[in-house]
C-alpha cells in the first residue's frame, strides 16, 4: 500500500537513495551525479527571507520506500502561492501515475494552506524541459512568459516560470 506523509530529518537516507536513481536529472540540472549531501540540501534549503515554517516535503511511499518527493514552498513568493521547488519519481517508476498521484496531494495540501483561489507555481530549467515540459503542461500548468537566469555546478541556462490556479486539474479531480 502506497502512503504519503511529511518526511522527517530521519528520512534522509531514503531520499538520497531516491535522487541517486535519477542520474541523468542530476546531469541535467547540475552538471554532475547526484552528491552524498543532495538530500540534506534538498530537505533545508529555502530561498533568502523565506520563513522555513512554510518548506514541505512530501513523500510517496511504498512501504518503507520512497518512490516519489516533493518539496514545496507554502507563501512562495506571495501568501497565496505555492512554488513546487522539486517532483521527483524514482527512475524505476517513471510513468507509473506516482508523479500524478503526489502532485494531488501537493495540491490539495496548497489549497488547504493558500486557499482555493491560490496558485501553483515552479520553475522549468531549460536543460530539463524535454522531460518536464509535457508531464507539467498535462497537469495543467502554463508558462507565465518570466524567465530568470540559472547557475548551479557547470549549468548554466534559464529557468521559465509556470503556473496554475490550485483548483484546476486535468484528468483528475482535484
Amino acid at each position: 500500500m502506497k502512503l504519503i506523509r511529511d518526511l522527517k530529518q530521519g528520512d534522509v537516507d531514503a531520499l538520497q537513495h531516491l535522487l541517486e536513481s535519477l542520474p541523468d536529472y542530476a546531469e541535467r540540472v547540475t552538471g554532475s551525479p547526484p552528491g552524498d549531501s543532495d538530500a540534506l540540501s534538498v530537505l533545508i534549503d529555502a530561498p533568502d527571507g523565506f520563513d522555513p515554517a512554510g518548506k514541505r516535503a512530501l513523500g510517496l511511499w511504498d512501504g518503507d520506500r520512497l518512490v516519489a518527493f516533493a518539496d514545496v514552498l507554502i507563501g512562495y513568493p506571495n501568501a497565496d502561492t505555492a512554488f513546487i521547488g522539486l517532483l521527483a519519481v524514482a527512475g524505476d517508476c517513471h510513468r507509473t501515475g506516482l508523479g500524478r498521484r503526489l502532485h494531488q496531494a501537493v495540491t490539495e495540501r496548497a489549497r488547504q494552506e493558500c486557499g482555493s483561489n491560490g496558485t501553483l507555481r515552479l520553475a522549468i530549467l531549460d536543460t530539463n524541459k524535454d522531460t518536464a515540459e509535457p508531464f507539467w503542461r498535462s497537469l495543467g500548468y502554463e508558462p507565465t512568459g518570466e524567465s530568470v537566469p540559472y547557475q548551479r555546478g557547470t549549468v548554466t541556462s534559464t529557468v521559465a516560470l509556470w503556473e496554475r490556479p490550485i483548483t484546476k486539474f486535468r484528468g483528475a479531480p482535484a
